[in-house]
C-alpha cells in the first residue's frame, strides 16, 4: 500500500482465513500493527501460510466470541454480516467495528446472502456502536476467488456465449487490493456513530464489455456473443446442475444479470481518501 494509514496498534479480524480476511491480516501486518485472528478452523488458517496470534471461534456459539473479544478495541468482520448481532453482543461496546457486508442488499431478487447483509446492517445502525458496514460490489482478484475466476473456466467451455438482454446491465467490480485499502482507510477514521458506505471499482462497463475483457485477459479466442431473453437462460441454469464439467448456476444468478450494479463512488472517494482502480487495471493483475 502507497498510501500512508494511521491504523490503530491491535485489530481482531474475524474470519481471517478466508479470501479479504487473509489479504486483510497481511496489510494489516506490513503496517505493523498486531493482528488477532479469529478463525474457525486451524487447518484452513495454516493454509495461509500467515503468522501471528489466532484464536478459534464458532460465530454460532456465544461463548467463543465473548473469550475471543473480550480484549478487542478494534474489530473487522470479514464473515457474513448476518452474524452482526452476536459480535456487537459478545464484544466491548467502546470497541470500533467495520463490517463486510455487500451491495447484493440492493438486488430485485433478495436471496439468503441479500436478506442477511440487510439483517446485519440494521443491527449495527441501530446498536449505538461506532464504526462502518462497507458494501463492497462483486470483489475479483484475490487468491482462488470464485467471481471472475469461475466466469473464466466457464468461458472456455462454451462454444458460444449467451448474454442475458444483451448484455446491456452495467457492472462496477471491485479489486481486493481495494477493498483492502477500504479497511484500512476505515480503521484510519474515528467513527462517532455506525454508518455504512458502498465501495465500488473505479469503471462502469456493461457485462458485454465486462465478458469482452475478461477472454481478452484469459487469452481465449474471440467468440460469438448470442443475445437471448432471461426465461430462456433461467431455463438452461436449471440444467447445469446435471452437468458435471460446467459450474453449477443458479437461476436467481441469471436474473441479477439483467440488474445494474453500478454506484456512485464519490462518496467512497471522500470519506476514505482514495480513488479505486479501473477493471482493465485490475483483470491485469488477476490470474486467470
Amino acid at each position: 500500500m502507497q498510501q500512508p494509514f494511521s491504523l490503530p496498534k491491535k485489530i481482531h479480524v474475524i474470519g481471517a482465513s478466508g479470501r479479504s480476511g487473509s489479504a486483510l491480516v497481511k496489510e494489516l501486518q506490513k503496517n505493523g500493527c498486531t493482528v488477532i485472528a479469529l478463525i474457525r478452523t486451524p487447518e484452513k488458517w495454516q493454509e495461509t501460510n500467515l503468522s501471528c496470534e489466532y484464536r478459534i471461534i464458532d460465530l454460532e456459539s456465544s461463548p467463543t466470541l465473548l473469550n475471543a473479544l473480550q480484549d478487542a478495541t478494534h474489530i473487522v468482520n470479514t464473515a457474513h454480516a448476518r452474524h452482526a448481532l452476536t459480535i456487537l453482543k459478545m464484544s466491548p461496546k467502546t470497541a470500533t467495528y467495520v463490517f463486510l457486508g455487500s451491495t447484493r442488499k440492493f438486488t430485485q431478487w433478495p436471496d439468503s446472502h441479500g436478506n442477511g447483509v440487510l439483517a446485519g446492517e440494521n443491527v449495527f445502525l441501530k446498536s449505538g456502536r461506532k464504526g462502518v458496514i462497507l458494501h463492497p460490489t462483486m470483489i475479483y482478484g484475490s487468491q482462488g476467488e470464485n467471481n471472475v475466476q469461475r466466469l473464466a473456466q466457464l468461458l472456455k467451455k462454451l462454444p458460444i456465449i449467451p448474454l442475458p438482454n444483451g448484455g446491456k446491465a452495467l457492472v462496477q467490480p471491485i479489486h481486493q487490493s481495494d477493498v483492502t485499502k477500504a479497511i484500512l482507510a476505515a480503521l484510519s477514521q474515528n467513527w462517532e456513530k455506525a454508518s455504512s458506505l458502498v465501495i465500488a471499482g473505479g469503471s462502469v462497463i456493461s457485462y458485454k464489455e465486462f465478458i469482452q475483457i475478461i477472454l481478452e485477459r484469459a487469452g481465449i479466442k474471440p467468440k460469438t456473443f448470442i443475445p437471448l431473453p432471461v426465461s430462456l437462460l433461467k431455463t438452461a441454469a436449471f440444467f447445469t446442475k446435471f452437468v458435471p464439467f460446467i459450474p453449477t448456476i443458479e437461476t436467481t444468478e441469471i436474473q441479477r444479470l439483467v440488474e445494474n450494479k453500478n454506484f456512485d463512488i464519490t462518496e467512497m472517494e471522500n470519506k476514505l481518501g482514495f480513488s479505486p482502480i479501473d477493471f482493465k487495471t485490475g483483470i491485469a493483475q488477476t490470474k486467470l
